[in-house]
């Protein structure tokens, strides 16, 4: 069936067609073929993704009259980004409406532009709750000419509080009007807007209640809190061409995942309500533009984001609510195309997982984490596919030819391939050699995590004693020859310090005990670690820390005990001596060279060094 079968005007599907839409989706096809041909209020369940703005715009914009300025419709929408999307949408399938206005009102941005367009006259308003009662407030804004009031998204205004704020708006609008009501689930609140605002609706569906797409994969991945910015990095590398959300809990959450995905060179923002307008409009506009791979946001601030081709939904962590998930994925396998939804959990959080289960009716796939040398082989089939595909430009490009054969004449043409290819393998294979296991095993148990495969250790040295998290591990991977990679997760006390390796590194750490290792003149001491210390505590075994600027007495916390000569917080106590600072990228600490360190895949977020790879990091 064609649009213009469903009894739309020639103006509405002459810009349908021009927007590309050939054929309606199924929800478009039932909502338009019954709105156009009759009046009546609907309650329309469909997911993200399936057209819905053009199923209400398009039957909406087909009874109103163009030639009455006053407000006709009205389409209430939880968040300023979809509210400002349905906005654009409604006037690209208006254009040829001679006289035809439509308006946006949100909160965050100036209000007298917004008091302007209204008073100018308009038939269509798309509105945030809060922005629309102040407008009622100011007595800007009349409802009572209103015909259609359309709730978009009226599970989610439900779950961000505006329950009251829909009660206010929907008692100035006229009793004779028809409501209809778009959701993707249909919890009890949503039911009883039905009830109370709505007269005899019909009732369509493109699905059942809460389910999720057909035509999207659900993955979730089990690790250790410690190691879920690690697996998010390392699933990134996997995917070189995601384009995806990565959806966080919190405001704070949200920033900081983005900042450090910055910092290790990923090209990824962060959306959330702290923004303000202007910035959330220039995050968007680039990741619109894919000019970002990745977009970091919470679940408010991710409402509406009619983003084509999104791939991947990673959920950094689970919904509190588990109906949500099923917004959230919603952003990606949107108009018939593919997608892959991913979970990031612990195993506590196993049983979500079910429960999400039983509400989209949808099985998820347990993955492992991929390791490092299923990205080295992703990364790698990915170059060359793009190496395959580049475009040549032959003109530009032609007189630099004949030295570049002269250069490569005694190659052949498979070891030109090979050598072209390891110039970029050789970089990323480097990188991810030896890289940690960051899945948990089941059953195994390592004290205090839980996952055989890596062992956390106790060492007496700490930030009283110059140390920082990148420095230490430079100074203990130096000491244990091996890349600074291979120790990670390094929690720096003020006395003493914890860090992780690999359980088959245990040995190479525990023999520097009897090298005599040492620092500024203090004996350094390592051992397995059974469970946390509290600071200023002792050692996992109970034994007391030894070592110390003058004669008898241990201290603890880097402090002067009964005996002389101890020192806090590097300065100079009662006939002590004052110790160096170990700062800066390259001193020397302890007789080691600093460098400045870069651990990937078990180290904590944010490191120092970056690497590009894929489209942006590779």
């Amino acid at each position: 069936m064609t649009f213009q079968e469903l009894g739309l005007n020639s103006d509405l599907v002459k810009a349908v067609t021009d927007l590309g839409f050939e054929n309606p989706t199924p929800i478009q096809e039932q909502t338009i073929a019954l709105l156009a041909k009759e009046k009546t209020d609907l309650v329309a369940l469909a997911q993200t993704g399936t057209g819905k703005t053009a199923a209400f715009g398009l039957p909406m914009l087909n009874s109103i009259d163009c030639n009455d300025k006053s407000v006709q419709a009205l389409i209430l929408a939880p968040t300023r980004e979809l509210c400002v999307q349905i906005t654009n949408d409604i006037k690209n399938y208006g254009k040829y409406l001679k006289g035809f206005g439509v308006t946006a009102i949100y909160g965050g941005a100036r209000i007298d532009g917004q008091i302007k367009d209204i008073k100018r006259g308009v038939q269509v308003v798309a509105a945030t709750p809060g922005r629309l009662i102040d407008m009622i407030e100011r007595r800007v804004i009349n409802l009572n000419t209103v015909k259609i009031v359309v709730l978009d998204e009226a599970d989610e205004m439900l779950n961000m509080g505006f329950k009251d704020d829909l009660d206010i708006i929907l008692k100035e609008t006229p009793g004779e009007k028809n409501t209809w009501l778009f959701s993707a689930t249909m919890p009890k609140e949503v039911e009883r807007i039905a009830r109370n605002y709505m007269n005899k609706p019909a009732e369509l569906s493109t699905g059942k209640k809460n389910e999720g797409a057909d035509n999207l994969e659900h993955i979730y991945y089990v690790v250790s809190p410690r190691d879920r910015y690690s697996a998010l990095k390392r699933i990134a590398d996997f995917y070189p061409e995601i384009f995806g959300i990565v959806f966080c809990r919190t405001k704070a959450e949200t920033q900081e995942v983005a900042d450090y995905l910055i910092k290790d060179g990923y090209s990824a923002d962060a959306l959330h309500g702290d923004l303000s307008q202007s910035q959330r409009d220039f995050v968007m506009k680039r990741f619109r533009s894919k000019t970002l791979q990745m977009l970091v946001a919470t679940d408010v601030a991710a409402r509406g984001l009619d983003v084509n081709n999104v791939t991947h939904v990673i959920n950094y962590n689970l919904p509190e609510d588990v109906e949500n998930y099923t917004h959230r994925t919603g952003r990606t396998a949107r108009a018939g195309k593919s997608g892959i939804a991913i979970a990031i959990i612990t195993p506590k959080d196993s049983g979500k997982i079910k429960d999400i289960e039983r509400i989209i009716k949808k099985k998820f796939e347990k993955k492992d984490v991929p390791n490092g040398l299923d990205v080295c082989e992703k990364q790698l089939f990915n170059l060359v596919t793009k190496l395959h595909n580049v475009e040549v430009k032959d003109a530009e490009i032609e007189s630099f030819l004949p030295a570049i054969y002269e250069e490569l004449k005694d190659l052949s043409k498979e070891e030109l391939i090979k050598r072209f290819i390891s110039e970029e393998f050789n970089r990323f294979h480097e990188y991810y050699d030896n890289a940690p296991d960051l899945n948990i095993v089941k059953g195994a148990v390592d004290g205090a995590f839980g996952n055989s495969r890596t062992t956390r250790f106790f060492v007496n040295m700490g930030a009283l004693d110059g140390f920082n998290i990148n420095s230490l591990k430079d100074f203990l991977a130096d000491a244990a020859k091996l890349q600074q990679r291979m120790v990670f997760n390094v929690d720096v006390k003020s006395s003493f310090s914890f860090f992780e390796t690999e359980s088959k590194l245990v040995d190479t750490f525990l023999a520097l005990n009897s090298q005599d290792l040492e620092f500024n003149n203090r004996k350094i001491a390592l051992e397995v670690s059974n469970r946390k210390m509290k600071e200023g505590g002792r050692s996992g075994d109970g034994e007391r820390r030894s070592g110390g600027g003058g004669g008898g007495g241990g201290y603890r916390g880097g402090e002067r005990r009964e005996g002389g000569g101890g020192f806090r917080g590097g300065e100079k106590r009662e006939g002590g001596f004052k110790r160096p600072r170990s700062t800066g990228a390259s001193e020397k600490t302890g007789g080691f060279t600093r460098e400045k360190s870069f651990s990937r895949g078990g180290e904590k977020p944010g490191s120092d060094k970056k690497k590009t790879f894929g489209k942006s990091r590779f």
